[in-house]
């Protein structure tokens, strides 16, 4: 445990959090050990064995291909090692900060952020809205603001609707404690109160009725495209839009729907309610915008002039609140008088409540969730992975730490005085317009970084960098709950952006084993680097996937022969890893088919998502594109969620990334029915000998790619396969295969 977690406190007061190392790490370290023993062994096969000078030269290319592909894995896997060799867990006492500090609880702005109507509809963002209302926190010291960067009258609309209905739906939630606080979730997984609790039931069934009528009314307005005239009039918001106004063009739009200084502005029961503001902020075609991170930089600078909470939590439009007491949690960490001042941010993790039962696409992402992310917190807390954090807002804003952060808790919220609410509206609107920033060090040194397709994680390694500490909290009650995706395509997407934005960090200088020298410990700088060299892998990837493949056609060994003591080290390695994979899968609530589908999808990364991402950052250096992005769509259409609903891949539309699946999966199709025929049907016992590891290695993979091959053969379905791909892909495997047998 950290000192502070044990020890009391100043002036005797117990800690507000614990910190509790992982047990049970000694049968992890004993197999981490034996592997790397054994890839010691593999290395040196592959130095003495290596084919002499007059021996083919694909079969020297090819070995000396997976040799540096063995090598990568390697180094891969060691990093990843060193992140889970110690991880740590923490545990908060809300109960003490109750008693200590309930009567000077700081402000909290909360950052809901959405960019475009047509794929996250209104109604799922203000059920978010409405889930962070909703906290179990003083009302007077929260405040809620929806970042549009759609700009859109509809979303703007919807905002106004949740409005009204937050008088009856926070009462609701406060009374019988409820959870989960967002309508939509909470209505679709709890029963109708029984009979014996007449007064749940009714306000239940009134509550519901509210949320129907109000959903119709979103719906059925943003399937029109347009907002009656009879409802523009009764609000002076919609006077911010006019005919010229489109989604890349408009002006700062600053609207407070609920003034929680407004002695009115209270619920159904007379209680305040939580200051609600909507800000599109200004964009023009000559200004470049800066993606989600300018978007949160406006929020930032709006925020502080209306409320100017001391935290800061920002959350995408999808990932509503499933934890009433998560303000709570994050502050028992800020508070505690020990350890908090060192503190500048509060990491949950990213759920989702839509994961199928064996997880079809990996998404969970359950051992970096339960391990890897606690390894990070070990050695200088976890990276800032841009929803569900908590953020102190001076560290946010780029204060370096020091001695004068060390201060008690005061009510930072009191800064607007009496301006009024049309007043603020329009002085925030300069602060979110396209010129604000000009020669400022917004982007660089204060707010989120610019210029890289994950924001997030760079502008956390900076905050680390400034000597600020950061904590990665996951407690049993899941604090936030997403959308994942439901295609292939759109996993496969996100990840590319992912890996892309990761390696552009290592290549820049802001790369953690460069910018982090001397400001962060070595083990989080390395940990950083596994992610950032994502993208690196897929060459090792790629080259394992279709290499061995190739020369089991042309009858090129690239293993030790089957009897030979040298395929023990390939075996065990092989084995151990991923036995040990499967029993941590396990561990950790997920099924033997999940385990499966995540090392399916894990492949399908590298080969396609880590591929392009390698790519765009190539050409994007060499100054051939340039980094966009892409929202992953939130809806999606209804044969489409039952195919999910069923567990059956989906394909559907043609994509350079499914041509490469496919084309990867036929290769391995024709060379291990290759393979087999030549011991089956030609009887031939040498190649049985010498690629027997070759024909097990191709026949795993077919085993992998077997969705591939029914979204291309086998499926009638709308979600198979297309044609075209179909024809390149079979073409492309054709023509590898006759150029590896001739």
């Amino acid at each position: 445990m950290e000192k502070g977690s044990v020890e009391m406190g100043r002036d005797g007061y117990l800690p507000l959090f614990e910190t509790k190392v992982a047990k049970g790490r000694i049968l992890f370290r004993c197999y981490a050990a034996s592997v790397f023993v054994g890839i010691i062994f593999i290395w040196v096969y592959r130095v003495v064995h290596f084919p002499p000078a007059g021996a083919q030269v694909l079969r020297r290319w090819a070995w000396m291909g997976l040799f540096l592909s063995e090598v990568l894995f390697s180094f891969y896997w060691i990093l990843t090692q060193l992140v889970r060799w110690s991880p740590i867990y923490r545990y908060t006492f809300k109960d003490r900060l109750s008693q200590r500090y309930e009567e000077v609880l700081p402000g909290v702005d909360i950052f809901v952020c959405t960019a475009d109507p047509r794929i996250e509809p209104p109604i799922m963002v203000i059920n978010t809205v409405l889930s962070v209302m909703a906290y179990n926190y003083p009302s007077q010291n929260l405040s809620v603001y929806l970042s549009d960067d759609g700009g859109s009258d509809l979303t703007f609309y919807a905002l106004l609707e949740a409005s009204r209905f937050s008088k009856h739906w926070l009462p609701f939630c406060r009374k019988f404690s409820i959870e989960p606080r967002s309508p939509a979730a909470y209505f679709s997984t709890t029963p109708e109160p029984p009979a014996s609790n007449p007064l749940m039931a009714q306000e239940w069934l009134f509550i519901k009725e509210l949320y129907e009528d109000m959903k119709n009314r979103i719906e059925t307005t943003t399937r029109l495209g347009r907002i009656a005239e009879e409802i523009r009039k009764e609000h002076k918001g919609f006077l911010e839009w006019n005919s010229a106004s489109t989604r890349h063009d408009h002006q700062s739009i600053v609207q407070m729907v609920i003034d929680g200084k407004d002695p009115k502005a209270v619920d159904s029961e007379g209680q305040p309610l939580p200051t609600l503001v909507y800000l599109s902020r200004e964009k023009r075609p000559q200004y470049h915008h800066n993606f989600k991170a300018g978007a949160m930089n406006a929020l930032i600078r709006v925020s502080s002039k209306i409320s100017n909470g001391s935290i800061i939590l920002n959350v995408d439009c999808d990932m509503y609140s499933n934890n009433s007491e998560s303000v709570r949690d994050a502050l028992c960490f800020f508070m505690d008088e020990e350890k908090g001042h060192e503190i500048a941010y509060v990491q949950f993790p990213q759920c989702y409540d839509n994961l199928t039962r064996n997880d079809l696409y990996g998404t969970c992402l359950r051992v970096i969730i339960q391990v890897e992310l606690p390894g990070l917190d070990s050695k200088g807390g976890p990276c800032y992975i841009g929803t569900g954090c908590f953020h102190r807002r001076v560290a946010l804003c780029g204060m370096k730490y020091g001695k004068e952060c060390e201060r008690e808790w005061k009510r930072e919220n009191e800064r607007r005085g009496r301006e009024s609410a049309s007043v603020l509206e329009e002085s925030c609107k300069v602060l979110a317009s396209c010129t604000y920033e000009e020669n400022s060090q917004w982007g660089k040194e204060m707010g989120l970084k610019y210029d890289c397709a994950v924001e997030d994680i760079i502008t956390g390694f900076s905050i680390q960098c400034r000597g600020w500490k950061s904590v990665y909290f996951n407690p049993e009650r899941k604090g936030f709950l997403g959308v994942a995706p439901t295609t292939l395509l759109q996993s496969l997407v996100q990840h590319k952006r992912w890996s892309e934005g990761h390696l552009q960090i290592f290549l820049s200088r802001h790369c953690p084993l460069i910018y982090g020298h001397k400001k962060v410990p070595l083990k989080l700088q390395l940990a950083y680097s596994i992610y950032n060299l994502w993208a690196v892998y897929c060459l090792a990837m790629l080259c394992y996937v279709a290499v061995p493949s190739l020369c089991l056609l042309g009858g090129i060994s690239l293993f030790p022969e089957i009897w030979s003591l040298w395929v023990l080290p390939f075996a065990y390695v092989i084995i151990a890893r991923h036995a040990y994979n499967l029993g941590e899968f396990h561990w950790y609530g997920g099924t033997i088919q999940g385990w499966w589908n995540d090392q399916r999808i894990w492949m399908f990364r590298r080969t396609t998502s880590y591929f392009f991402g390698f790519l765009d950052t190539t050409l994007g250096i060499l100054g051939f594109a340039e980094t966009t992005f892409a929202v992953t769509a939130k809806v999606c259409d209804e044969d489409v969620s039952q195919r999910y609903e069923q567990e059956i891949m989906e394909f559907g539309s043609p994509s350079p990334m499914f041509t490469i699946l496919a084309t990867l999966a036929m290769l391995n199709l024709f060379s291990f029915v290759c393979g087999v025929k030549r011991v089956v049907v030609d009887i031939q016992i040498k190649p049985l000998e010498s690629l027997a590891l070759q024909t097990i290695l191709c026949g795993i993979l077919v085993l992998i790619n077997l969705p591939v091959y029914q979204g291309l053969f086998f499926r009638k379905d709308k979600g198979t396969m297309p044609t075209s791909v179909t024809y390149k892909s079979v073409s492309l495997a054709l023509l590898a295969c006759s150029i590896a047998l001739y």
